[in-house]
């Protein structure tokens, strides 16, 4: 789009006019109390920064003119370096040129967001300036019964001073600790109070798994659940369940933002999605960190007392994490391509398959374990392999979880994410990069979920031990000895 301004007001045309990214200051029309605004822009635009192609509605320079709604540009410059205001790119190689109808040029977009559709030079990203939408809450908010551990209560009081002081915190707690229940009396703190929550994660399989979780928890509450596709893209709720690529749509929307899997890819890779993170957030509002295995740096400053932090150390059920053992299997890849398999990672898999008891068996990389399982099957023909593009993927975790499967060849995809009552776990090649020590922590807390089974045998078969190995069997025997040490394990 292209505009001029007159009488301190942005107006579209295209004569005598600019793309909206070569003006320099973008005025904002005070609010007109006389003016009847559409209360379905309203609900569309309330903490949003949406394309014009997104909103289907004429009435957005009638609502600009009058003050409710907001033009931003798209991309802006920093001298003579482009920024994207959306995802935060300055990256010149994900910049490009094409010549665009809308403003009649040669215009500049950003291809690392293309994907929510394209800002370019002359794009203005549209928001909303006047009051929220109220929505009426029940009495009751919180329908939960369940009871929390002592190591839950404590971590959940110190993320309601958090949510009610508007501070940040990382709940760092273990594999299987219930740090879903933990945000519960958090998240109702903040809804009594009128304020706006979103729970963010990295991967669309959580989204779907947490919605009806927190459905039945908050019954009254309209939940809406974000991520690619979903029906829910155009509606307004005091609570948010959201993939962190579907924080790009959101500008200053959130008075308590919680980030789930904090550690998990793509976050910690793609600085867009912590742009969006920190634009999704009110400037005054509250940031709780989810997480089981922070990276190195938080946990120093964790430890420093650079960090406001609180830990659950133990699981519910009272017991230890399972520690890993350290298995040296010797060139286990120049055995794999004789079509061999070391002689104790065979004994390994031949107990459990003798004793019954399922197991997940980690390896980093797809064709060593598609040339592993001919070689295990010997053991059981049922056994299996997945990996994130295999179209079975979601059937045969299912099959594993009513144990058709006896035991799962998989890559990291099942890292964290899936619970299986009673399992034991091996990781055939942990000195492999593609193991750091987050995922060596998260594949290790696959195992000894279950108050009914609460031990489990985790062994990583290795050729040279790494420090992420040492540094995950460190962190996991730092969590026991917290957990002692607080009188959260027996």
């Amino acid at each position: 789009m292209r505009f001029a301004t007159k009488n301190n007001i942005l107006v579209p045309q295209k004569e005598d006019s600019l793309p909206i990214s070569h003006i320099r200051n973008i005025p904002q029309p005070l609010p007109n109390p006389h003016f009847n605004f559409n209360p379905e822009l309203q609900q569309l635009l309330t903490g949003k920064q949406l394309l014009i192609d997104d909103i289907p509605s004429n009435e957005i320079q009638a609502h600009y003119e009058n003050g409710y709604a907001t033009y931003r540009k798209g991309i802006d410059y920093l001298g003579k370096h482009p920024i994207c205001n959306r995802c935060g790119n300055k990256d010149l190689q994900w910049f490009a040129r094409f010549p665009c109808s809308r403003c009649g040029e040669i215009c500049l977009y950003c291809r690392h967001c293309i994907m929510m559709g394209r800002i370019s030079e002359c794009t203005p990203l549209i928001g909303w300036n006047g009051p929220p939408p109220v929505t009426k809450l029940p009495a009751k908010i919180m329908e939960w019964q369940g009871k929390l551990s002592h190591g839950q209560q404590v971590s959940s009081e110190s993320v309601i001073e958090a949510i009610q002081q508007n501070k940040e915190l990382l709940v760092w707690a273990v594999c299987g600790a219930g740090k879903t229940e933990v945000l519960f009396q958090g998240i109702e703190t903040a809804l009594v109070a009128q304020k706006r929550v979103c729970i963010a994660t990295p991967r669309t399989d959580v989204v779907l798994e947490l919605t009806p979780r927190l459905q039945a928890a908050f019954p009254g509450i309209p939940v809406a659940s974000l991520y690619g596709g979903s029906k829910d893209r155009h509606l307004y709720a005091p609570l948010t369940i959201a993939t962190t690529h579907q924080l790009l749509r959101f500008y200053h929307a959130f008075d308590t933002l919680i980030l789930d899997e904090v550690d998990a890819f793509p976050y910690t890779v793609e600085e867009s999605l912590q742009h969006a993170a920190v634009q999704a957030r009110k400037p005054v509002s509250a940031m709780i960190y989810l997480t089981a295995t922070p990276n190195q740096k938080w946990q120093k400053e964790c430890l420093q007392g650079k960090r406001a932090y609180t830990t659950i150390p133990a699981r519910f059920h009272r017991y230890p994490l399972p520690v890993p053992q350290f298995v040296w299997c010797g060139n286990w890849q120049k055995n794999l391509h004789k079509n061999k398999l070391p002689a104790n990672v065979l004994q390994w898999i031949k107990k459990r398959i003798e004793s019954n008891k399922q197991a997940l068996v980690f390896f980093p990389h797809i064709p060593l374990m598609e040339k592993a399982l001919p070689i295990l099957r010997q053991f059981a023909p049922t056994i299996e392999a997945v990996h994130a593009e295999d179209p079975e993927r979601k059937e045969k975790v299912q099959k594993m979880r009513t144990k058709e499967i006896p035991l799962l060849l998989t890559t990291t995809i099942l890292e964290r994410g899936v619970t299986f009552p009673n399992i034991d776990v091996a990781v055939v090649g942990a000195e492999d990069d593609i193991f750091t020590e987050s995922a060596l922590v998260q594949i290790a807390g696959r195992a000894g979920r279950s108050s009914a089974h609460p031990n489990g045998v985790v062994t990583f078969f290795h050729y040279g031990k790494t420090d992420e190995m040492l540094r995950a069997k460190r962190q996991i025997v730092f969590m026991n000895q917290e957990g002692v040490k607080k009188g959260l394990i027996d």
